[in-house]
């Protein structure tokens, strides 16, 4: 079975307010050292998928230089690979992808050269693992035109999320996208199995029509027309780009060590750009209590529940609490962080307090406070 799979990565997440400012939310760094679509990109690597697209738009750059040539993922070869595809100026078209079905459909090309015969769309924002062989194996068994991963609805909010409902056969007969009235029980979790052929067929005959959109304009309206499955998924998944709440409750999740033994277990392990750096170092005045501390960084003073990323360094009575500091931040001697976002290379001076409530505080990227 040869299987395409597609990454959509092109959402600015504007939930998440100035942190995706600079990158796309499928670039957000999560739990120390990885970013959201190293996720999605290692489960479609560890099903044996080697032609992976990632369709991105908004400020790729960040994205972009984190996949490089995709060696991390085993995904720079000859036959295959890792392919960025962002929308490009031409005779025939000047336009950004106006929604998830044109994305594809201006890619059409990589699907009609490609010798694949399944398509696997992911998105690259979302925080999961898992293995997709019973999934395809499920598609086979069942007949499904198409297979979409679902998720009980308990614990999440219904309307950020498409919810489905399904027949005794796990048939979905109804599907609501992010309405006020739920269709069911189920969320989508915007993974799609298909035949390549079906899905290009369902584009031509949906996007020159004016209809844009991969859910609401090609999957809702041929519910009847073809056989769609749900394949529930019972363990941890997080859509990041919700809002910056979700955010850190998902770094924060990783603290829970039924949550990290799941996402990072060594059967199924998720893979990322890799930098050659020193173990964290904890000095004699330092303590580190349920956190993670992650490579290059120095800790001369106390953090409790929080996610520290690379050469962060935490100076002699500096306290970080229930926060999550990215790359290269620096809290100075006597400083106290309190439910806060540090972004990349932030530095809190000297004896300064901040708090946050509600809302964590966020503090963008170079920003001395």
């Amino acid at each position: 079975m040869k299987i395409l799979g597609l990454i959509l990565a092109g959402e600015k997440g504007q939930n998440l307010g100035k942190l995706t400012n600079k990158r796309a939310s499928a670039a957000v760094p999560i739990a120390g050292k990885y970013r959201a679509i190293d996720f999605t990109l290692s489960n479609m690597v560890r099903a044996g998928i080697k032609k992976v697209g990632v369709l991105t738009q908004y400020n790729p750059r960040s994205l972009m230089d984190h996949l490089g040539s995709g060696r991390e993922w085993d995904l720079d070869r000859k036959n295959g690979g890792l392919y960025i595809l962002q929308p490009y100026v031409s005779e025939a078209s000047q336009l950004w992808y106006r929604g998830t079905a044109d994305a594809l459909h201006q890619n059409i090309t990589v699907l009609r050269r490609g010798d694949e015969d399944y398509v696997l769309i992911g998105s690259g924002d979302h925080i999961y693992n898992i293995d997709f062989t019973p999934v395809f194996k499920y598609h086979l068994s069942t007949s499904a035109d198409i297979t979409i991963l679902t998720k009980s609805s308990e614990g999440y909010d219904p309307a950020f999320y498409g919810t489905v409902k399904t027949d005794e056969n796990e048939r979905i007969i109804d599907f609501k996208e992010k309405e006020k009235e739920n269709a069911g029980d189920k969320i989508n979790l915007g993974v799609y199995f298909m035949n390549k052929k079906l899905m290009m067929d369902l584009l031509y005959s949906t996007v020159p029509n004016g209809k844009y959109d991969l859910v609401r304009d090609v999957i809702i309206p041929n519910i009847e027309n073809l056989r769609i499955m749900s394949y529930k998924f019972s363990g941890y998944w997080r859509n990041v780009k919700k809002s910056l709440i979700e955010y850190k409750r998902t770094n924060m999740d990783m603290l829970d060590p039924e949550v990290l033994n799941e996402l990072f277990s060594p059967q199924r392990k998720i893979y990322t750009k890799l930098k050659d750096l020193a173990p964290p170092k904890i000095t004699s005045t330092g303590s580190v209590v349920n956190s993670i501390v992650a490579d290059g960084c120095i800790v001369s003073g106390k953090v409790y529940n929080s996610v520290i990323f690379r050469n962060v360094n935490v100076k002699a009575g500096a306290i970080v609490d229930n926060s999550v500091v990215m790359e290269g931040s620096t809290i100075e001697e006597g400083s106290k962080i309190v439910n806060c976002i540090l972004d990349k290379n932030v530095t809190i001076r000297t004896e300064h307090s901040y708090i946050g409530y509600e809302e964590p505080l966020f503090f963008e990227k170079w920003q001395v406070v």
